[in-house]
């Protein structure tokens, strides 16, 4: 049974989540991701339930441990966690939506002490071969509050049972179980060497929720190396920029997921 927090969520592009703690509650949080805590709030940092466990979050590119904050105090108390780059804190009720959600591997941001993070790998071996880093996600399950974060502006679609939506691999945040994750060859010799979205697309098929985010973090850094002169600039674009890099782009688009 996941504890019962209370949270507020401040600013608009870059966002915090202040999350009000009962005597004895708690809260999970990636490593560094805390932004201030109040005096009796205690912290507990471990593998979140063995190497084991440990070296599952390593391989879904999260850190190897992970935070409890815990209020150890006699009355309520207060911590806040802070959104690692521009863009939006989402709340997950997952006791609301059937216990279980996906993510991609550097999504998490927080959830209530009881809310189990755990490595999921996609079904479709397509997926893992084509899909960037999409092979690898996170599956947050519990009956509590989880929050996660994505970039720039943050889109829900509710897909019908056979309803299909293609999406760049970066841009997909977070999706129901009940949705179906697979990757889709785009086609076409043009639209691979000149159009600078890699040649596959994470293709998704209901019913469910998906989260989608306007500005995944690896098209963020390109742009900043880009602007900074550290690479040529056309290496994002054209028979050079096929989605990244020759080889890992080609595959996997952003290769944020």
């Amino acid at each position: 049974m996941a504890d019962i927090i209370d949270y507020q969520i401040f600013g608009s592009e870059m966002q915090i989540v202040e999350i009000e703690l009962d005597p004895n509650e708690g809260v999970r949080a990636e490593v560094g991701a805390m932004m201030y805590m109040e005096d009796s709030i205690q912290m507990q940092t471990g593998t979140g339930g063995g190497l084991f466990s440990g070296f599952k979050r390593m391989i879904s590119g999260a850190g190897f441990f992970i935070t409890t904050f815990m209020n150890g105090g006699n009355r309520k108390a207060h911590v806040a966690f802070a959104a690692p780059y521009p863009g939006k804190i989402i709340v997950l009720e997952l006791d609301k939506i059937g216990g279980t959600f996906f993510c991609q591997k550097d999504a998490f941001l927080c959830a209530a002490n009881g809310i189990d993070i755990d490595v999921a790998f996609t079904k479709k071996i397509g997926a893992g071969l084509f899909g960037g880093e999409g092979f690898i996600l996170q599956r947050l399950t519990g009956n509590g509050r989880a929050f996660i974060h994505a970039g720039g502006t943050i889109i829900k679609k509710e897909l019908q049972p056979y309803e299909t939506l293609r999406v760049d691999t970066g841009c997909l945040v977070a999706f129901a179980p009940t949705v179906d994750y697979d990757i889709q060859f785009i086609g076409g010799f043009k639209n691979a060497l000149f159009g600078g979205e890699g040649i596959f697309l994470a293709k998704l098929t209901g019913p469910g929720t998906v989260y989608l985010q306007s500005l995944p973090f690896s098209r963020l850094a390109d742009r900043i190396i880009s602007a900074a002169g550290w690479q040529n600039r056309d290496e994002s674009r054209g028979i050079a920029g096929i989605g990244g890099g020759l080889l890992g782009g080609i595959l996997g688009g952003d290769r944020s997921f």
